[in-house]
């Protein structure tokens, strides 16, 4: 939950965000004193009341992340970043708790990786974030490791950070990007547009193949660790907010 500077938000709305209690069952929550505001918890609250979300307590425990979720995931391959799993099959929504999709709003991916793409992602039910990490205004740099069916040719260095690569099907090049050669068929690439399978195109228009690809660093994130599957969430405040870092 975004919340202005020095403005406590209403009771109803903490719950709302975290799908705790639904409004229309406010009174009967209220009634058997399930919904408390720490620490005068002999006080039965009004839903229109205005409480700092750290302080409500719903059966004597508070409500989960009441100023926003916001995740890191290690995506593995074979899962997509759609909540229709019946058309596209497992989705990453799939890795975390259920009760996190039922935020309001939902929980959504900061961008995508296709299905064979593994590593970071980033999720929130905070709009702002959503908006200020996906703007190309903000040069988010997101970092990719990549395996090339092909050894990978220097020239390709000047050609990604040169501004005039052009991807097939598009009239506008790519920003300039930076491309690293460790040797062999591996580079590394950091960009801050967000195109279509962007990584995957612009070595096709070198006339390579990417027959596997990683994504290890999303702003100031890093994977820390995290195994294939695995998540950790992050107290989201400290990006709430415009001089946050991204």
């Amino acid at each position: 939950m975004h919340l202005a500077e020095g403005i406590l938000p209403p009771l109803h709305a903490v719950l709302w965000s975290a799908a705790a209690v639904p409004f229309l069952a406010w009174g009967l929550w209220s009634v058997r004193r399930r919904v408390t505001l720490d620490p005068d918890a002999a006080i039965v609250p009004s839903a229109s009341d205005h409480a700092d979300p750290c302080s409500v307590r719903i059966d004597g425990e508070p409500v989960e992340a009441p100023h926003g979720l916001l995740v890191v995931l290690h995506k593995p391959a074979g899962v997509v970043c759609s909540h229709d799993e019946a058309r596209e099959g497992p989705s990453v929504y799939g890795l975390l708790p259920a009760r996190w999709v039922r935020r309001n709003p939902p929980l959504t991916t900061v961008g995508r990786l296709d299905k064979p793409t593994t590593g970071l992602l980033i999720l929130t039910d905070l709009g702002a974030l959503v908006h200020r990490w996906t703007s190309p205004r903000h040069k988010i740099v997101k970092r990719y490791e990549a395996t090339l069916d092909r050894a990978a040719d220097p020239a390709w260095v000047e050609r990604f950070a040169s501004g005039s690569l052009m991807l097939e099907g598009e009239s506008k090049p790519c920003l300039p990007a930076r491309l690293e050669l460790p040797g062999g068929r591996e580079a590394v690439v950091e960009l801050t547009e967000g195109r279509y399978h962007q990584v995957r195109r612009m070595f096709a228009a070198c006339g390579a193949t990417v027959i596997a690809l990683h994504r290890s660093r999303f702003g100031p994130f890093a994977l820390d660790g995290l195994d294939p599957g695995q998540w950790r969430t992050i107290d989201p405040r400290e990006f709430d907010r415009p001089t946050g870092p991204g």
